[in-house]
């Protein structure tokens, strides 16, 4: 499969494992060594072609992935689930040990956040969200936005304009014990 937009992920792992499955070109950020240079030459091809950041389902690719939304609001975002991504022999987790459906998946999910408020922190926290992992977990499960603590997650559900309302809708689907 031929893909328009440059993937962006951590190392040379990665792309060798998406071009194993996809004809595709790739940014390498060098993990968290990204570098301003880097950064200028995502934000260059996200105007030409356009940029899907693929960081690793962990905190050093969450960094990595708000450091590029900061300097291109408009990337397209693709997540795995940590327990997609992992290696249990090598005791790693990463983009490269993901299976062909779960790569797949996560690219026919991409988002893109936009940069408002849809949401107040105050309506938020009426959720109760902060300090409730599992549902915190269960929603961004649902939502496939990668997992996220409480205000990571607060960010993102207004970067995808979610408001109250679907907040709720959403929040009422969920099956948490």
């Amino acid at each position: 499969m031929k893909m328009k937009e440059v993937f962006v992920v951590e190392g040379t792992h990665d792309a060798t494992r998406l071009k194993q499955l996809f004809d595709c070109d790739v940014i390498i950020t060098n993990g968290s060594a990204i570098n301003q240079k880097t950064l200028a030459l995502i934000q260059q091809v996200a105007q030409t072609r356009g940029v899907i950041v693929f960081t690793d389902p962990d905190y050093p690719g969450e960094r990595i992935r708000k450091i590029i939304s900061e300097r291109v609001p408009d990337a397209k975002h693709a997540f795995i689930k940590q327990k997609d991504g992992i290696d249990y022999i090598k005791k790693k987790v990463g983009i490269e040990h993901a299976s062909d459906e779960v790569l797949l998946k996560a690219l026919k999910d991409v988002k893109t956040f936009e940069l408002q408020e849809s949401l107040s922190y105050k309506d938020y926290l009426s959720f109760g969200l902060v300090g409730n992992s599992k549902l915190r977990d269960a929603l961004c499960n649902q939502l496939n936005i990668g997992k996220c603590n409480g205000k990571t997650l607060f960010k993102r559900l207004n970067m995808l304009n979610i408001d109250k309302e679907k907040l709720k809708e959403l929040c009422g689907e969920l099956d948490v014990k």
